[in-house]
């Protein structure tokens, strides 16, 4: 039987997380299809992976190339980009199976970050507000597409950094997305490590560059230089 879903996960070097963090979607695959793309993880990522999901499939480094490969892969007619530090609603598959016959042809949720902290929740506010002002999802928000909307978008450009802000302003040419109130958690250990400030400083003069025509490429350099 044909999977309602397909949700693609990239994957580079997860192993110490990665079955906690599979095992919370088990309870989907009697319905979806579980597809965990290595990136040439130095640790035994796929090995983990193998026993948590119907497919794990390798390709170059890189989250675009990665997510590519993992739609290219897919069997369902719906594809589902999840982070893997990244948790659904339990009512997540429904949410998306009836934005789609309701006619949206791609969407994202809300977030939220797994801290308490009142500075993370002001941050989730604002993201989830500029998302729904905008129309530009980022892959912290579980970016859901149809297959045919994906492949007449061209897929993610294999870009080092801002992939899914690109693929957003294509799909935007399809139609407006689907802004799920539903939240997904994401973690929010990289702002905790690096400084909320100086992430969100970071993060803004990244996507600052890149509208005015920055290289992808440099801006990656830049971005996992302060990570």
């Amino acid at each position: 039987m044909q999977p309602q879903l397909s949700i693609v996960i990239p994957v580079i070097n997860e192993a110490a997380q990665l079955a906690e963090k599979l095992q919370t979607l088990q309870g989907l695959r009697d319905y979806c299809q579980l597809i965990v793309v290595d990136g040439g993880s130095d640790d035994n990522s796929p090995v983990v992976a193998a026993a948590w999901v119907e497919k794990v499939l390798h390709s170059q480094r890189g989250r675009a190339i990665q997510m590519n490969v993992g739609a290219f892969e897919a069997d369902a007619d719906i594809l589902l980009f999840l982070h893997a530090d990244t948790r659904l609603p339990a009512d997540a598959v429904s949410l998306i199976v009836d934005a789609v016959e309701q006619g949206y042809r791609w969407g994202r949720f809300d977030v939220e970050f797994d801290s308490s902290r009142p500075v993370f929740k002001m941050i989730a506010f604002m993201m989830n507000g500029r998302s729904r002002l905008t129309g530009i999802a980022t892959g912290d928000q579980a970016m859901f597409v149809t297959r045919q909307a994906f492949a007449a978008a061209g897929g993610f450009p294999e870009i080092a950094l801002m992939e899914d802000i690109s693929l957003s302003s294509r799909l935007k040419n399809l139609g407006w997305p689907c802004c799920l109130h539903a939240k997904v958690v994401t973690s929010a250990r990289r702002w905790q490590q690096h400084g909320v400030l100086k992430t969100i400083l970071l993060m803004w003069c990244l996507r600052l560059a890149y509208f005015f025509g920055a290289d992808p490429n440099r801006l990656a350099a830049q971005y996992y230089r302060k990570s």
